[in-house]
């Protein structure tokens, strides 16, 4: 039975909840009265959170999805910059403890760190696709990934180009992963990191040379 107490009931509890049907059924199986029925909650109790309906919900899955923890062990308590985005990311502190490490391994730690996050949401990867939301975690990435590549050396538009690069690699390289998950001559886990570190450094390497 629904529930009509809805206390406990948050963005990032609704947003979680509706990757497990996403992971479950795909993105055309979640609707908001299926996410209500999971969330064992009336599902206006869901638009109370998502006014705007499932597109809101979207930006805020692929918000969530794509805040990457940049190094294991750093804090997520994050207030939302934007009221339509989760609460999620990369704290002004933590950005200056990663700052103190050179360049290359900042840059190792975060596409890690990213490439984690997306392979366990990796339901949510066809969304990711068509959808980029601001966050303010987002402008703190770029902004270390700015840093860690003009101290390597990368000047004007280079930068934000490699930026880019750093991103679609991440992105590709997972969906590569998942596409292949299953065949008998899909790489394990470990081999599979191995191959994301190798192709990470040849990026690295040929931007900076």
């Amino acid at each position: 039975m629904r529930s009509r107490n809805n206390a406990g009931l948050n963005r990032e509890r609704i947003i979680v909840e509706a990757l497990h049907i996403i992971e479950g059924r795909g993105l055309g199986g979640l609707s908001m009265r299926r996410l209500g029925d999971a969330l064992e909650v009336e599902a206006m109790a869901v638009y109370h959170h998502f006014p705007k309906g499932k597109e809101q919900l979207f930006n805020a899955i692929a918000a969530y999805v794509t805040t990457a923890r940049v190094v294991n062990g750093l804090s997520e308590d994050e207030g939302p910059e934007d009221e339509e985005l989760p609460a999620a990311g990369t704290s002004e502190e933590d950005v200056e403890r990663i700052e103190e490490l050179p360049w290359e391994q900042r840059i190792t730690l975060w596409a890690e760190g990213y490439r984690a996050r997306l392979l366990t949401y990796s339901g949510a990867l066809s969304l990711l696709m068509h959808r980029a939301p601001r966050t303010l975690a987002e402008r703190r990435t770029a902004a270390l990934l700015d840093g860690a590549l003009l101290d390597a050396g990368l000047t004007g538009g280079d930068v934000a180009a490699t930026r880019d690069a750093l991103l679609g690699y991440c992105l590709g390289s997972v969906g590569h992963q998942v596409r292949h998950a299953g065949r008998e001559d899909a790489p394990s886990e470990d081999e599979a990191l191995s191959r994301f570190r190798f192709g990470l450094r040849a990026l690295l390497r040929g931007a900076t040379s």
